[in-house]
């Protein structure tokens, strides 16, 4: 493709995701969930809990199966927790009812383990193959949302031969992302030139593409999917330059916020465009929704979606859901129960 001709493709693309609005009928606008308690129910499962891996994300894998699998044993399951790579699947020929996946990145998070889940028929948790890939790559995910209404900031993808080319075309202050790791990894804001250039051409050598962003200045959200609905929406409040890796999972001064100072009918319409991107990706079960709002217009842009969120103390799903009404453990047998009735038929 010439540039000439990528450049009117990127236009294009970039003229749509302008035109998608926040307002939405009536219809569409659902008030958060108010869930009652669980049943604990008596029906108790043999399920392995995946976690570990090999992506840059293990650490945060690792914990968010430890707490899944103490959740779901408090419960009275019998739980398998095993740290699992391609290589290391022993666990799966257990006699099981079902696998919880707590792989955050590669492997279990893009299709891959949950091809593999479908070929030997053991029922699991959250999306199916193709919503998992299509959701770990930013760039397919960001099409998608454009097809569906969804509003997302304006980007461009980027290969190492491109990067002067771009950089004559972008300016500071822009978003540079790898377009399929979790977490934050290397995503960097870039307030300057020189840290444009530099970063930009790091990221896409080291990845092979790089998604490079418009930057919205406002708030950050998130909202949760469990089921079909949306979660209460947090905001996400960090003393560094971003919500990172750090500000996720290490500090402890991030600040999560349920009382949002922005009007009711912006989050409404969060809340509505989430169940919306959600859908469109083909997603099941589960899923966090990350959001940038510009501080001016409160116009909202959807950035990604996880189709495995971590479930750490400092997750947002859990975080969520508790505001709804739902304890940690009510939430992992929520999940189950999700599971359970779609393995049923």
């Amino acid at each position: 493709m010439t540039r000439t001709a990528d450049q009117t493709r990127m236009g294009a693309i970039n003229t749509a995701a302008a035109e998608c609005a926040v307002t939405l009928p009536p219809r569409e606008l659902v008030a958060p969930p108010r869930y009652r308690a669980v049943p604990l129910t008596d029906r108790k499962l043999k399920i392995a809990v995946l976690s570990g891996g090999r992506s840059t994300e293990r650490e945060v894998s690792l914990k968010s199966g430890r707490a899944v699998a103490e959740a779901l044993r408090a419960v009275g399951h019998t739980v398998y927790l095993a740290d699992v790579d391609p290589d290391r699947l022993e666990v799966l020929d257990l006699p099981l009812d079902m696998v919880f996946i707590a792989l955050h990145g590669a492997f279990g998070e893009d299709g891959q383990l949950q091809n593999l889940l479908e070929a030997r028929g053991i029922a699991y948790c959250g999306s199916g193959p193709e919503a998992s890939a299509l959701a770990m790559d930013k760039v397919a995910a960001k099409r998608r949302f454009i097809e569906a209404g969804v509003p997302t900031p304006r980007f461009d993808v980027v290969t190492p031969d491109r990067v002067d080319d771009v950089l004559r075309l972008w300016s500071a202050p822009a978003v540079l992302k790898p377009v399929a790791e979790g977490s934050s990894v290397d995503c960097v804001v870039a307030f300057d030139e020189a840290t444009l250039a530099s970063e930009l051409r790091r990221i896409a050598d080291r990845y092979g593409r790089c998604l490079l962003e418009e930057y919205i200045e406002g708030p950050e959200l998130t909202v949760g999917i469990l089921g079909e609905e949306a979660l209460p929406p947090i905001q996400i409040r960090t003393k560094r330059g971003f919500y990172d890796y750090q500000a996720k999972y290490v500090d402890h001064d991030t600040e999560y916020l349920f009382d949002i100072d922005l009007p009711p009918s912006v989050l409404d319409g969060v809340r509505a465009l989430s169940v919306r991107a959600h859908a469109a990706l083909g997603c099941r079960d589960f899923s966090r929704i990350d959001w940038m709002v510009d501080a001016r217009t409160h116009q909202p842009y959807a950035l990604e979606a996880n189709t495995i969120p971590g479930f750490t103390d400092h997750s947002l799903l859990p975080k969520a859901a508790q505001r709804a009404g739902l304890s940690f453990v009510e939430l992992c047998q929520r999940i189950v129960t999700l599971t359970c009735r779609r393995a049923d038929g």
